[in-house]
């Protein structure tokens, strides 16, 4: 017997839950869909991302309808376009024994006109991204004022991509008496907030502990220097031979750099941010569930909406700036009662985020250490000695035998074993002989931020006056590169072959991975920490134009005293030899380095 059965749902419903092959429900449907077919009740159902939450409104709401009225009776909002398309066709698939009821979806990126004219032809449910919805209500193309009721999927999503004005904008053009049903992965202030003002004494479901993280996700990390972060992620993808994963890093310009090295290096992945036109990231998207692309380097909102269950790693490149996304990038993982793994790559400047994560997710992080070449060798090789063993053998193989048994026939059983496999491994082997051994820092690095006492660290940077910068050029210049705001990057100095400039500590990070993996007109970019505090001892006494406060004089008259000033020249004259003799070196080392990088093997699926 089914067990859908014993909720309440009626025969057309069950007939589209077998063709499904839906069997056992999950325990969000089984405490949503009863109270949701029995009452006429608002309710708050929170519930980690991947547990069936589509079907646990969809199904009641489905059965609630009247498919012979026309009118809109339904709205259901979602953050995300992938997301209001992938509601919209399983509520599709729920419903299609239901004669007359239509579901029609409204989002931005396609034709207001087309998709006004499906509402006007009579959709009893609507499921909308909030903006479009907005948008529809403003041209009067969309009537929602006697709905029935009114459902928030994704939450806390809604709220954390701006959507807070448009989502109390499209409730207050509702009626009051319609159900509210609020669906969400966690509970932060603003859904509080909404739940107070537009719902009436809501009950409340709850899906293990409120902002737990899914029971079947295991979280892990890595603590890494800052230059190592990519190295690393290469390392983890070569000890995961089948990793099919998503790579999350914070902004656009971080994934398209990832995705970029990582296609370079040999790996099959692809970028899913803002900047791409909706044919590429469906182009993308088709690319990623047909399996062709193994690791989707995405940003967090691109991300929202990606509904497959079958992705074993998500991998956190940089942590969120909201720690509570932590718990929808990992729920892209352990869907379905399937098992997966979460991993942070974070390093010690970073590392009280991992504590705060495991604070709100209620479940503890365990750090691996990192592979090392041969542990990754040892994995591969017997990865393929698997792929060799389960291939199929086609028939038509036979005809070709009697040459390769004459070819190959003078060798013994191992040497042809060690022959054949050292085809794909010899490329492996050949490229981590090579590399390095990378450790888990674990006192200050050479290059980790010395923190001054307002909060700030001190760079220098091997770009200057003989690279056509002035200070105001290179201030304009780091601050699009790195994406800083207008404060957060001062004290800018420009020399005729190197630059110092100040920013907060908790730039620094970003500021060491970015520069020191770019070139600028055919150059290396290198970037240090300098140990001198705010800024040269020799140019304190002239004006700096850039100062934090915009202050006219350097740090408005503040007194240093002689001893920091000659500590500040020492080491800065320090870095300035450092960087004056590596001006000549840049070209040769970087061709140097690209050789090495060129000779890593491709991956093979």
């Amino acid at each position: 017997m089914n067990k859908f059965q014993e909720l309440g749902l009626n025969e057309l419903l069950l007939k589209a839950i077998q063709d499904l092959g839906f069997e056992n429900p999950s325990e969000v449907q089984e405490k949503a869909i009863p109270l949701l077919l029995q009452q006429d009740t608002d309710i708050v159902a929170l519930a980690q991302t991947g547990t069936g939450k589509t079907a646990a409104f969809g199904f009641p709401l489905i059965q609630k309808i009247d498919p012979e009225n026309r009118s809109t009776q339904a709205l259901i909002l979602s953050p995300t376009r992938e997301l209001c398309l992938q509601i919209t066709n399983e509520i599709k698939q729920y419903s299609k024994y239901v004669k007359g009821l239509h579901t029609v979806a409204v989002y931005g990126g396609a034709s207001i006109t087309e998709q006004a004219k499906e509402v006007k032809r009579g959709a009893q449910i609507i499921v909308a991204t909030p903006g479009r919805m907005q948008d529809m209500i403003n041209r009067n193309l969309v009537n929602i004022k006697n709905i029935e009721t009114c459902i928030l999927d994704e939450a806390d999503e809604m709220l954390n991509m701006g959507f807070y004005e448009d989502i109390t904008s499209i409730l207050s053009d509702t009626p009051d008496e319609k159900n509210t049903w609020l669906f969400s992965a966690t509970m932060p202030q603003e859904v509080a907030r909404i739940a107070k003002e537009f719902m009436k004494r809501p009950q409340e479901i709850t899906v293990g502990h409120k902002n737990q993280g899914s029971v079947n996700v295991s979280h892990e990390y890595y603590l890494v220097g800052a230059r190592d972060r990519y190295p690393v992620l290469k390392r983890l993808a070569d000890m995961n031979p089948d990793i099919f994963s998503v790579v999350f890093c914070r902004t656009k310009r971080d994934t398209q750099a990832v995705a970029e090295k990582l296609i370079e290096d040999g790996y099959n992945a692809a970028a899913l941010h803002g900047d791409l036109s909706q044919a590429q990231r469906d182009g993308v998207m088709k690319a990623f569930r047909g399996r062709q692309i193994q690791m989707l380097v995405a940003t967090d909102v691109a991300a929202r909406g990606i509904d497959v269950d079958d992705i074993t790693h998500v991998i956190n490149y940089q942590l969120p700036d909201e720690i509570e996304t932590y718990n929808h990038r990992s729920g892209r993982t352990g869907r379905a009662g399937k098992t997966g793994t979460s991993i942070v790559i974070v390093t010690k400047s970073e590392f009280k985020k991992i504590q705060m994560i495991e604070r709100i997710i209620k479940t503890k992080f365990v750090q691996k250490p990192i592979p090392t070449g041969m542990e990754i060798c040892e994995v591969q090789l017997i990865h393929l000695a698997n792929k060799v063993k389960g291939v199929e053998v086609d028939a038509e193989i036979d005809k070709y035998l009697p040459k390769i048994e004459e070819l190959l026939g003078d060798l013994t059983k191992e040497e042809l074993i060690k022959k054949m496999f050292s085809v794909e491994f010899n490329r492996f082997i050949e490229y981590y002989k090579k590399q390095n051994t990378i450790d888990s820092p674990k006192s200050r690095e050479k290059g980790e931020a010395t923190v001054n006492s307002d909060g700030s660290v001190r760079y220098f940077l091997n770009l200057g006056a003989r690279d056509n910068f002035d200070w105001m050029s290179l201030k304009d210049f780091l601050r699009d590169t790195l994406d800083l705001g207008r404060d957060d990057l001062f004290k800018v100095d420009v020399k005729e072959g190197f630059s110092f400039f100040n920013t907060d500590a908790s730039h620094s990070e970003r500021i060491m991975e970015v520069l020191n993996n770019m070139h600028h007109e055919g150059r290396q970019v290198n970037v240090e920490i300098s140990t001198s505090g705010g800024g040269s001892g020799r140019s304190s006494s002239r004006r700096d134009h850039n100062n934090r406060r915009g202050d006219r004089g350097f740090d408005r008259g503040e007194r240093r005293s002689s001893t920091k000033e000659r500590s500040s020249d020492k080491s800065e004259r320090s870095l300035e030899r450092k960087f004056g003799r590596r001006r000549e070196d840049d070209r040769p080392v970087r061709n140097e380095r690209r050789s090495v990088r060129g000779d890593r093997p491709r991956r093979t699926n």
